[in-house]
């Protein structure tokens, strides 16, 4: 019997390669990215506690600051707090701070402030309902699909640095997203530095490990964004994250951070490291009271080094896993600390930290449902900056190109459920909806044809195939298609334009520096 089908006469291999190549230029993906264009949060910030409740934490928190006061390993930072009223010890190494000490001091931290990029269309305002997320940061590891969990090096650190930058809805830096270990320690942060400053435009970070990397930071800053000091000093230009070594203790190289960074008039974020059940109590309750305590002290004391100093409250309140001692993220306690620790932080009129976290070992269902629990937590509590917003695995360990992927995905579905909702005479579609008719459809409308390309959310990821389709597609997983993505984007990415003569300044400050040995690795 003669067949008319033409697939017939064409080998079983073409025909499948002919259907799934029909199939892909039916679902091509449009991964065209949301704008850079900051985000601003439309949600009213969720009081998880009542206002008796916050005055009893804090209350709580003032009792810690003047009986049993903080840890202070620095001199330089014991004789400010004594000039400025605080109660030290003669040694200088335990301070009690009073409750209007503290009140006081922190009245001149801004609500909220200009975070300057090297790019100007990419300035930041912190405070208010503003939102920046912020590429992962100081993870030791690094993982793909490709080479598996292996440890950071420099080509990983570039490649992550390139899709910060790439990424529309990555904001800044945040620290090296992951450690270049085959660059000494001693030179490191002079060639992260530079990198961060050539290869991407966006918002600066430096560590606060070594006051040279404070000082040396803040010169390359200068250079790259071709200011005077004056101009520095007028404008914050880098973050700096000051952990707490909890509990109640703050070391040298953190409060010298402060002196350095606060009295050029740049950004300090203070984040007390508070794992109830570990370096905090068990109880969440007592953690916050903890948090709480230690930030305050911290951000008095940017205060008193220069007031008017912009500072951010930041909170990492979460808890261990019990049975391992293994810290634990995207939990319901550090969802609730989340969101209660922006009540403090709106308390005190100052801008609001916190992180897009998990602690999954792969990109996998876990890490995504604990970094969504982490997103809400962040976003009800009228979070500012997040921190580790993309990429970041394993607790802090891990930087995941793929899980850049995904987050990437989660944070424009965020930005875009942000947007205020269209109501308007074109929205409500009253003619189409006569055009439809009763039990019509609206596939064929002049209203559906006019806006169907730009009507909803076009995702990067998700993959809206049947099973079929999807099964002749290769049957690739989300992580596996953003391992495709993040290999694409590097091929794209194009590095911002520097003056010659300003890549030269900042390239021969480098040099110098690295021959004078940069930094003490032992300090």
């Amino acid at each position: 019997m003669e067949s008319n089908s033409i697939t017939e006469h064409i080998p079983k291999r073409r025909r499948q390669n002919a259907r799934t190549s029909n199939i892909e230029a039916r679902t091509k993906k449009n991964t065209t990215q949301v704008s850079f264009k900051q985000p601003f949060n439309p949600l009213r910030p969720v009081d998880f506690i009542n206002e008796e409740e916050i005055e009893t934490i804090e209350n709580a928190s003032f009792d810690i600051l003047e009986n049993l006061g903080i840890e202070i390993l620095n001199d330089q930072a014991a004789e400010i707090m004594r000039a400025n009223g605080a109660d030290v010890s003669q040694d200088n190494r335990f301070v009690r701070f009073d409750r209007h000490l503290i009140k006081e001091k922190i009245k001149t931290a801004p609500e909220k402030f200009t975070y300057y990029a090297r790019n100007e269309e990419k300035n930041l305002q912190v405070g208010g309902n503003a939102l920046i997320f912020a590429l992962v940061g100081s993870t030791p590891n690094v993982s793909c699909l490709d080479k598996g969990r292996r440890p950071g090096s420099w080509e990983d650190f570039v490649n992550l640095v390139k899709l910060g930058q790439h990424i529309n809805v990555c904001h800044s830096t945040s620290g090296y997203p992951t450690e270049p270990l085959d660059i000494h320690p001693s030179i490191r942060h002079l060639e992260a530095a530079r990198a961060f400053l050539t290869l991407t435009d966006k918002c600066f970070h430096c560590y606060s490990l070594n006051p040279f990397m404070n000082t040396d930071s803040i010169e390359m800053a200068r250079i790259a964004y071709n200011l005077t000091e004056e101009e520095v000093n007028e404008r914050p230009l880098i973050t700096s994250v000051i952990n707490a070594n909890s509990p109640l203790k703050y070391d040298y190289s953190m409060l010298q951070g402060i002196i350095e960074m606060s009295s050029r008039n740049q950004i300090i974020v203070i984040t007390p490291f508070t794992l109830a059940g570990a370096m905090a109590p068990v109880s969440l309750a007592g953690a916050i009271a903890q948090q709480n305590a230690e930030g305050l002290a911290g951000l008095a004391f940017t205060q008193m080094v220069r007031p008017g100093a912009p500072v951010i409250y930041g909170a990492f309140t979460s808890n261990v896993d019990m049975k391992t001692g293994a810290p634990a993220f995207g939990t319901p306690e550090y969802t609730k600390a989340a969101i209660i620790s922006g009540q403090f932080a709106r308390r005190y009129k100052v801008p609001y930290r916190t992180s897009n976290v998990n602690a999954a070992n792969i990109v996998d269902a876990q890490a995504t449902y604990e970094s969504q629990m982490s997103i809400w937590g962040n976003i009800l509590g009228s979070v500012n900056l997040m921190k580790h917003s993309l990429g970041w695995m394993e607790g802090g360990l891990v930087a995941s190109y793929e899980k850049v992927i995904l987050d990437m995905e989660m944070l424009q579905q965020f930005k875009e459920f942000f947007e205020p909702l269209d109501i308007s005479e074109d929205t409500l579609a009253i003619n189409s909806i006569k055009e439809a008719g009763h039990g019509g459809h609206f596939f064929g409308t002049k209203h559906t044809q006019e806006n169907y390309e730009n009507a909803f959310y076009s995702p990067l990821i998700s993959d809206w195939n049947n099973f079929e389709n999807w099964q002749i597609l290769g049957s690739k997983t989300a992580t596996q298609r953003a391992n495709e993505i993040w290999k694409k984007m590097l091929i794209e990415y194009q590095q911002p334009y520097m003056d010659i003569a300003i890549k030269e300044e900042l390239d021969a400050f480098v040099e110098k520096r690295k021959k004078e040995g940069g930094i003490k690795t032992d300090f």
